[in-house]
């Protein structure tokens, strides 16, 4: 058995969301930690903790409006989380499946993507990378803000789209 930890400066976690039906607003969670449990070349645990307050979309006003108890409630809920309950690989191919809890709520999550490496960097370190993604239906974990528009819609999409694209090292 293995551990690794994330490489935060070759890390991101990342979301998307579609704004009055038309564009996309995407921001970045600036702060966040985690590590994978492996065993013979298989992920039998990982954990991300990720700080909702550092959320960044390029927008103070927005992103005030995002740590909010409108939306995140940062000031209540400071941490959101996600637990590994099951891995499937196929190649580099890979489904994460866990539990996700955001404003205190846990719900379970199924993440696709691609995993790369083990290889060494120039100073003959060992690294991991996993590119995962999901969408998520944002009402489910009590983010439930909206507007109606004139013309029908709404002002932020029910989904969110989650990425997150990680680095590892084995732990020192």
């Amino acid at each position: 058995m293995s551990k690794w930890i994330l490489d935060p400066a070759h890390s991101q976690v990342q979301f998307s969301v579609k704004h009055l039906g038309i564009s996309t607003v995407r921001g970045t969670f600036q702060q966040f930690s985690g590590s994978i449990v492996e065993e013979n070349g298989q992920a039998t645990g990982a954990t991300i903790e990720i700080d909702v307050a550092s959320l960044n979309t390029g927008n103070d006003q927005r992103d005030g409006h995002l740590r909010s108890p409108d939306f995140f409630d940062a000031e209540n809920f400071p941490k959101a989380t996600f637990s590994l309950t099951k891995f499937e690989r196929a190649g580099d191919d890979v489904t994460a499946t866990g539990d996700l809890t955001i404003r205190g709520i846990t719900k379970p999550v199924t993440l696709t993507g691609d995993i790369g490496g083990p290889a060494k960097d120039p100073w003959g370190n060992q690294k991991v990378s996993a590119t995962l993604e999901t969408k998520l239906p944002r009402k489910e974990w009590g983010l439930v803000w909206n507007v109606a528009l004139e013309a029908g819609g709404l002002l932020v999409s029910e989904d969110v789209k989650l990425s997150i694209d990680i680095q590892a090292q084995p732990e020192a």
